[in-house]
C-alpha cells in the first residue's frame, strides 16, 4: 500500500536530485537511474512520478524558476524606489541560492533543452517575459521611453554573467556579479536623470 503524502516529497527529491546531477555532470546527459539513485529511490518510481527524462528536466526547470520568482517577489516587497527595485531583481538573480554552480549549470542546460522541447521553451519564454517586464516597470520612472530597451540590456547582462560563470572555474561570485550589472544600471540611471 502506498504511503499517503509521499508523492510531493518524492517529486521534490527527484527534482533536487536532477539539478544536482546536471550540476555535477554539466550536461543533460544524465540518466533517470542516476537521478533516482541520488534521490534514494528506484528509477521505476521516478518514471512513475514524471513519465520520462524530459518531464523530470522540465519539472526541475519549473522548480528553479519558482525559487527565483519567490526571491524576486520577496526582494521587490522590500524595495521602495525604482533603483532599489532594479537592484532587488539583480540581487535575486545572483543570490546564493540562485547563483551556485549546480544552479548555473542547470540554467544553461535548460537553455539547451528549450531548443528541442516546446514545454521547456514556453517556460523559458515566461521567465524572459517576466524578467523584462519587472525591469521595464522599475526603470520606467527613471529612464522613461528607454525603459524597455534598457531592461533588455540588463536582462542580457544577467544571462551573460550566467553564461560566463558556466564556462569558468571556481565558486560563483554573486556580489561581484551584482556589482557588474548594477554598474551598468547606474550609468543608465544617470543618463536618464540628465
Amino acid at each position: 500500500m502506498p504511503k499517503l503524502g509521499m508523492e510531493p516529497i518524492r517529486r521534490e527529491a527527484l527534482v533536487k536530485a536532477t539539478i544536482a546531477e546536471i550540476g555535477e555532470h554539466g550536461t543533460l546527459d544524465v540518466t533517470v537511474s542516476q537521478i533516482a539513485r541520488r534521490a534514494g529511490m528506484s528509477s521505476a518510481l521516478a518514471h512513475h512520478y514524471f513519465g520520462g527524462k524530459e518531464q523530470i528536466f522540465v519539472a526541475a526547470m519549473r522548480y528553479t524558476m519558482g525559487v527565483y520568482a519567490a526571491e524576486v517577489r520577496g526582494a521587490l516587497a522590500m524595495a521602495d524606489t525604482p533603483a532599489e527595485r532594479v537592484e532587488a531583481i539583480v540581487r535575486a538573480s545572483f543570490s546564493p541560492r540562485n547563483f551556485r554552480a549546480e544552479t548555473v549549470a542547470a540554467w544553461m542546460n535548460f537553455y539547451v533543452l528549450a531548443q528541442t522541447s516546446d514545454q521547456a521553451r514556453r517556460l523559458l519564454n515566461v521567465y524572459h517575459r517576466r524578467l523584462r517586464s519587472n525591469l521595464c516597470h522599475a526603470l520606467r520612472l527613471v529612464t522613461g521611453a528607454r525603459a524597455c530597451d534598457v531592461s533588455e540590456r540588463v536582462a542580457a547582462l544577467i544571462d551573460g554573467v550566467y553564461l560566463r560563470q558556466s564556462l569558468g572555474q571556481g565558486t560563483p561570485d554573486g556580489a561581484g556579479a551584482v556589482a557588474q550589472v548594477m554598474g551598468y544600471v547606474t550609468l543608465e540611471l544617470e543618463q536618464g536623470l540628465s
